[in-house]
């Protein structure tokens, strides 16, 4: 059953987890009263083709989030960490599959 959509309802970030994937995936946002009401809605809309074998619905207020317009400087300090590289570690001649 479709509701109407209340615009002081919060809004939810909507992931799904496909049947062949192993992590969920962001697909869109919705209006809804409650979490129950986001995780049926969200089935009905973003799951059309039973293609879903899981449904993730959160309050976008509840995330916390980096803003793209900081990237630079945000992911910034992490290229002065040499050891993150996979250049800066020895791999020893004995190990298979490298």
């Amino acid at each position: 059953m479709t509701h109407p959509v209340d615009p002081e309802w919060p809004l939810y970030e909507i992931f799904v987890r496909g049947r062949r994937g192993l992590n969920h995936v962001h697909v869109g946002s919705l209006h809804a009263a409650d979490d129950e009401m986001a995780v049926r809605n969200a089935r009905d809309v973003y799951t059309r083709r039973n293609e879903g074998v899981s449904i993730w619905a959160v309050r976008a207020d509840a995330i916390a989030a980096s803003s793209p317009d900081e990237k630079d400087p945000f992911f910034a300090p992490a290229a002065d960490k040499v050891y993150r590289h996979p250049t800066f570690h020895r791999v020893p001649d004995d190990v298979p599959h490298m």
